[in-house]
């Protein structure tokens, strides 16, 4: 048995998708993927494949050798990692002032056609660059009057953190059944000619109302709690406690594939913010009640 994105995958099963492979050498990895969704019936929530999931699983699985994938046939993902830059995210005039000045803030979910903006004001600005957020996935602009002047990403949750699960209190099973009802922050990024105090809280505000009608909305599941990870040397997560998130702790520094016991990435300070009053029994049910 092998776990993979959060699924176990059995030798029958990792036996099924090098078939599969040796049988249809002419396919693609995308094609692949979809065809061991299928296969394994591995769907989301609201019926699709989980495809993204699985093609990280997938390339896993060729690391540590356990099947043979065909060669990437484009570099279009590359490419997509480093968006170039345009006059489209150029630095404007400096906003300032504190919020109650402000003129009407509004979420505005991204879509297809300023996927690549979104993406580019990500580059360029925010410390961590755009890389694509795995799985299921909800971006935003904050707009005012017409201008962007902050971004938001929201992700797949993260598969094990000892101090959030502790802070939960479920087990192996019950983390793996409710962690669907978790909702990852992998990026905020208010623009750095926008200075205006308290800005910040008022957006985390705005989005814990608004995320989880547009979370259901698009994968019919509802989520009870959002999480987010703080760079700890780097910031202290002020605008996180103003907005009422809770402090739980901080990573060890490994990361997804450290070794154990050895910091190899940036420390993190972990923080969570409920969306229903009874998280944690609906966590651990895996369902919303």
């Amino acid at each position: 048995m092998k776990r993979y994105c959060g699924r176990d995958f059995s030798v029958q099963e990792q036996t099924q998708i090098i078939e599969l492979i040796e049988r249809n050498p002419s396919k693609n990895r995308s094609d692949l993927s979809r065809d061991v969704c299928r296969i394994l019936s591995w769907y989301k929530a609201d019926g699709g494949l989980k495809e993204m999931s699985c093609r990280v699983a997938m390339l896993r699985m060729q690391e540590d050798g356990l099947i043979k994938l065909p060669a990437p046939r484009t570099t279009k993902i590359s490419q997509r990692s480093k968006p170039p830059e345009t006059s489209a995210s150029a630095p404007q005039s400096i906003i300032n002032g504190p919020v109650h000045q402000l003129g009407a803030l509004q979420l505005c979910l991204v879509t297809s056609k300023d996927s690549r903006l979104w993406n580019e004001y990500i580059q360029r600005y925010h410390y961590l660059g755009y890389t694509p957020l795995p799985g299921a996935q909800l971006r935003y602009f904050v707009i005012m009057e017409g201008q962007v002047i902050a971004l938001l990403g929201f992700g797949a949750s993260a598969w094990q953190v000892a101090p959030r699960d502790t802070f939960i209190g479920w087990d192996h099973d019950q983390r793996r059944r409710g962690l669907p009802l978790i909702v990852n922050n992998a990026r905020f990024l208010i623009l750095p000619w926008v200075q205006s105090k308290n800005l910040a809280s008022k957006i985390l505000a705005m989005i814990a109302r608004q995320l989880p009608i547009d979370w259901f909305s698009r994968y019919k599941i509802q989520p009870v709690l959002m999480e987010t990870f703080v760079e700890s040397g780097r910031f202290a997560g002020t605008c996180y406690r103003a907005a009422n998130w809770i402090h739980v702790g901080r990573t060890k520094g490994r990361g997804k594939l450290g070794p154990f016991g050895v910091q190899s990435v940036p420390v993190k300070d972990i923080f969570l913010y409920p969306l229903a009053r009874n998280f944690k029994i609906v966590l651990k049910n895996g369902v919303c009640q």
